[in-house]
């Protein structure tokens, strides 16, 4: 996740970023053949852009540019002890099923180490933390099934105390006040939330893993097969990358419904067709070109805005109120070119436009021209890259039609 909630009309929460090592307009990019598959299919998963789960908290507090899905977790093996979870948000700039305490409700096994010490984890991103226990669930989305799957609990009673080495990243998003969402679906490129740096001891396994016995929680390293995993990586087809489908969005819309689809070039319904593929590195980045100076790039849904440079660089000035979003005098057209790993290369033209007259009307849930600064520089390509898009992205070391990833394409 490299964003949370951003929520009108007043309030507004700082979004994030850029992605930690976990992670967290419509493009003028002629994708052809777009469309959003609506025929239901063991593959299709069903997302909606909406105010999220947060909006039952009244006035103020609904999410702007957030894909939410549901997801169905059991006891491992059982097929009665489920529950579904509505108002996860769709995440393609992190790996892993995190989901709040406080919305579940079936009792999940708890990870333990070869002490039979609890495992926790602390996710940071660039704005705050998410502290809880792994526990281990069966995971089901339209007809698929991510058996024994390691999941994060957001927020456990049973674990109140959060870690000076975790608590010093950040604040904890531990509510759905602080998060906005009911959890996150991360199904970026990477199958581990932080891979082989948490598998050894070493400077980037402090303040991730935690083992937790009753004298307190001490930094732990977590093998690979353990740490929080990529749900759809875990599948047993359909497993090497997702399609996110939305509508174009033009201005506002109050909602606009989408498809998360799963696997690449598996089923008739998840092909390439005409997209182009961008390689990119382990952690999903890749370039883009701005006015002759290239700089690293991510595609990440879970962003409520296109975050690039900043206003001196861009000559685009920010709002007085909300100084983490543009607000031009009048909406501007910004051309770019993304390079990938691969060689591949092509024009991206999207909208900037004014956050305040954009967030006025509190019923806007889906916003085209949503953008504002990056302040660790870069591009952070958020949801509204994503509108009038099928947006691919392929899973790190999983073989595709094209090649194995990691890649992104649309």
């Amino acid at each position: 996740m490299k964003a949370i909630p951003l929520r009108v009309p007043l309030g507004l929460s700082l979004t994030l970023l850029l992605l930690s090592i976990f992670g967290c307009g419509s493009a003028g990019t002629q994708p052809g053949q777009f469309q959003v598959t609506t025929t239901a299919a063991p593959n299709v998963q069903s997302v909606t852009v909406n105010s999220g789960p947060s909006s039952i908290l009244g006035p103020g507090s609904n999410y702007v540019d957030g894909a939410f899905t549901s997801v169905t977790v059991c006891t491992p093996g059982s097929t009665t002890n489920c529950q579904t979870i509505d108002g996860i948000l769709v995440d393609t700039g992190s790996s892993g099923l995190r989901i709040l305490s406080s919305a579940l409700s079936v009792t999940l096994p708890q990870q333990t180490d070869s002490s039979s010490n609890p495992i926790a984890e602390c996710a940071a991103f660039a704005d705050g933390i998410t502290w809880g226990p792994v526990q281990t669930a069966d995971v089901k989305m339209a007809g698929e099934l991510a058996s024994s799957l390691p999941i994060q609990v957001i927020g456990s009673l049973n674990f109140p105390t959060v870690p000076a080495d975790c608590a010093s990243q950040g604040p904890a998003e531990d509510d759905l006040v602080s998060l906005g969402a009911n959890g996150l679906l991360g199904v970026g490129s990477s199958i581990e939330d932080c891979g082989p740096d948490c598998a050894t001891t070493g400077p980037f396994s402090q303040g991730a893993y935690y083992s937790c016995p009753t004298t307190g929680c001490v930094d732990t390293t977590e093998g690979l097969a353990q740490q929080v995993q990529n749900p759809v990586a875990a599948f047993a087809t359909d497993n090497n990358g997702v399609i996110l489908e939305l509508p174009a969005v033009t201005g506002e819309e109050g909602s606009v419904n989408g498809a998360l689809i799963f696997g690449i070039g598996t089923q008739a319904n998840n092909g390439l067709g005409s997209a182009t593929v961008f390689g990119t590195d382990s952690l999903g980045n890749f370039t883009t070109i701005f006015k002759s100076t290239r700089y690293s790039t991510f595609l990440d849904s879970g962003s409520n805005a296109i975050y690039f440079l900043d206003a001196t660089t861009t000559g685009i000035p920010v709002c007085n109120d909300i100084s983490f979003l543009y607000c031009p005098a009048t909406a501007q057209k910004i051309s770019v070119t993304n390079d990938g790993t691969n060689g591949a290369s092509g024009s991206v033209t999207f909208t900037v436009a004014n956050a305040d007259l954009l967030l006025s009307n509190p019923a806007s849930a889906a916003i085209n021209g949503l953008a504002g600064p990056n302040s660790l520089g870069g591009f952070d390509f958020g949801l509204p890259f994503f509108f009038g898009l099928n947006v691919y992205t392929a899973f790190d070391g999983k073989a595709t039609p094209a090649g194995t990833g990691p890649y992104i394409a649309y």
